[in-house]
């Protein structure tokens, strides 16, 4: 099994954690529109109390490790590696409940280009262990409001994994998906399973909108989150989310593999 240290090594060195990617003027930004119940970063949460920038930024230092100061604004963001760890060995613990009771999940990402690997990793070995990966919905149509205005995409499953595609790209060797943070993709795979008599998912695995998206709808879902997604800790803070993963959502799909080993031999799921 890798061990702690060993993972966080490698969390600093891939810049999962410590200083990442994402920059603190992108992370404010993101707060500031959460603040105004901007639907861009809401990600599907109806959030119950009230969530100002201050408030914000307090419940992102204490969850992810940025820097609780209002007045520094600009330069890299940061995880703290140690939560991260936290939240991944928490993250493994309800991997374990599922498969313990062998119960159906349901896995989506918008972010296929880079983790599709990881959720797919996690369908191969949750249905090992018994559990139903479902995939309801498929090649179902759903608007989505973009940057470039309406689009429409189909949701495909890709290794047990929702994602969502602009019509026509489903050829072998095409793009794995689109990047969405939406949580209609969500919705429509739930409300398409609820319409066939189920079973539904126990849990939700995946990131953005179908974290929040389901986590609204009364769905156990966990998942990870950079220092720019207010949306999944504040679910998490209400109680609509279980448990929440800080780490950059963006870097290369293989540094997310080490940390597959790890919460598959932490839940005992590996094959």
């Amino acid at each position: 099994m890798l061990s702690t240290g060993a993972l966080r090594a490698h969390l600093l060195a891939a810049h999962l954690a410590g200083p990442v990617a994402t920059s603190r003027e992108e992370s404010l930004r993101s707060y500031r529109l959460f603040a105004a119940r901007d639907p861009r970063v809401l990600l599907g949460l109806d959030p119950e109390g009230i969530w100002g920038q201050r408030e914000l930024i307090a419940l992102m230092a204490e969850k992810c490790g940025v820097s609780a100061d209002p007045n520094h604004i600009s330069g890299q963001d940061v995880i703290d590696p140690e939560l991260t760890l936290t939240a991944l060995d928490a993250f493994a613990d309800r991997l374990a409940a599922v498969a313990q009771r062998r119960a159906p999940v349901l896995l989506g990402t918008g972010h296929p280009h880079r983790l599709l690997g990881f959720y797919a990793a996690l369908a191969d070995a949750l249905s090992a262990a018994g559990c139903a990966v479902l995939t309801p919905a498929h090649g179902r149509c759903i608007d989505i409001t973009t940057r470039f205005g309406l689009r429409t995409y189909n949701l495909a499953y890709v290794r047990g994994v929702a994602l969502v595609r602009e019509p026509g790209a489903s050829c072998p060797g095409c793009e794995p998906g689109a990047h969405t943070h939406s949580p209609l993709p969500v919705r429509t795979a739930l409300a398409a399973a609820a319409e066939a008599g189920g079973p539904m998912p126990e849990l939700v695995i995946g990131d953005h909108g179908w974290v929040c998206g389901a986590g609204q709808l009364g769905f156990e879902a966990i998942g990870p989150a950079d220092t720019n997604d207010p949306a999944l800790f504040v679910g998490q803070a209400e109680g609509s989310v279980s448990v929440v993963v800080p780490l950059d959502d963006a870097v290369r799909s293989d540094y997310y593999r080490p940390l597959t080993r790890y919460v598959l031999n932490r839940a005992c799921l590996s094959q």
